[in-house]
């Protein structure tokens, strides 16, 4: 199955569906790498400059953390690479120190990992990098390959991404791989007030409305589909009784949408949605609950100054 017919099948399974929803990996065609970095820009999206203070401050605590040998060559694998911004910090750290490792980004957009990769070498001409492209799942089992010491880096709250049963096997699956003492780096959005978290999600300015309906404009591109952009809006919600931050694309009034590639329509009621991201917030309870089936535990916890972002280190047992 190609790239293209993946994004095919599962347009068609989500649309087809009642809810109607579209998996967030697709936002990230170039356009929509490129509207995300804007996001992250935003005042409003205190993810990144939280976590990013973390790094910044507390790299060399997060070092000691993970109880390595520095005469022995470990791997470091990032999940999500994105564009290294903050772990640029950690790596800066961890050459200064004259530690042994291989650093493996992986992430599901090849342009990320291109920027990415030539970043840190301009930045760090000695660092041994090993870029992987593909999704979490289906790379796992192919990273965890050699039998160097693993340190596994999963920041941005990405875990929030996925729906809590997936998040369990998400890091069951990791812990499986991982041998004893082995690390997993686990950055965390924590539950806050709405007035905190919901302008992040739909800023005045109006840049996630752009990186959602970017979307539907990749479906146009990619698939011969007849969106009107105009007809839908960006439509986020959140609840610190639940936690957790959704999207949705909310058509404007009833309408029929053609999409060439399947020779098939799709109707869509006045004030429809399509769900199309989930940004779920954490507190060590909501997390305890997700590794009950892993041999994961929490051993230590790193907190910006605000208290509104946590970087876990989970040690397998």
């Amino acid at each position: 199955m190609t790239k293209n017919d993946a994004f095919l099948k599962d347009v068609n399974d989500g649309l087809s569906q009642n809810p109607k929803y579209i998996s967030s990996h697709y936002f990230y065609d170039k356009a929509g790498d490129e509207l995300f970095q804007k996001i992250m820009e935003m005042p409003e999206y205190y993810l990144t400059n939280s976590e990013l203070e973390i790094f910044k401050e507390q790299s060399m605590e997060i070092i000691e953390s993970f109880n390595i040998d520095k005469n022995q060559k470990f791997e470091l694998i990032e999940l999500g690479s994105g564009d290294g911004k903050k772990t640029q910090h950690l790596l800066r750290a961890l050459l200064s120190q004259n530690y042994q490792f291989k650093y493996i980004p992986v992430d599901i957009s090849t342009n990320s990992l291109e920027v990415i990769t030539k970043n840190l070498e301009n930045h760090f001409p000695t660092i041994n990098i090993e870029p992987q492209q593909g999704d979490y799942f289906q790379v796992l089992d192919r990273l965890f390959t050699s039998n160097h010491p693993k340190i596994i880096l999963f920041i941005g709250s990405n875990l929030g991404n996925m729906e809590d049963e997936v998040a369990k096997r998400f890091l069951s699956k990791i812990s499986q791989n991982l041998k004893t003492n082995e690390k997993l780096l686990l950055g965390l959005d924590l539950i806050k007030s709405k007035e905190v978290v919901l302008p992040a999600y739909n800023d005045p300015a109006g840049i996630t409305s752009s990186f959602n309906l970017n979307l539907l404009k990749r479906i146009n591109t990619e698939l011969g589909a007849d969106f009107d952009l105009e007809n839908f809006e960006h439509a986020p919600e959140y609840t610190e009784e639940e936690g957790i931050a959704k999207s949705f694309l909310k058509s404007r009034k009833r309408q029929s949408v053609y999409i060439k590639d399947l020779d098939q329509s799709f109707e869509f009621r006045e004030n429809e949605r399509i769900h199309t991201e989930v940004s779920r917030k954490y507190d060590d309870e909501v997390l305890k609950k997700l590794l009950l089936k892993s041999d994961l535990e929490i051993s230590e916890k790193f907190l910006d100054s605000k208290n509104y972002f946590a970087d876990y280190i989970l040690t397998k047992r």
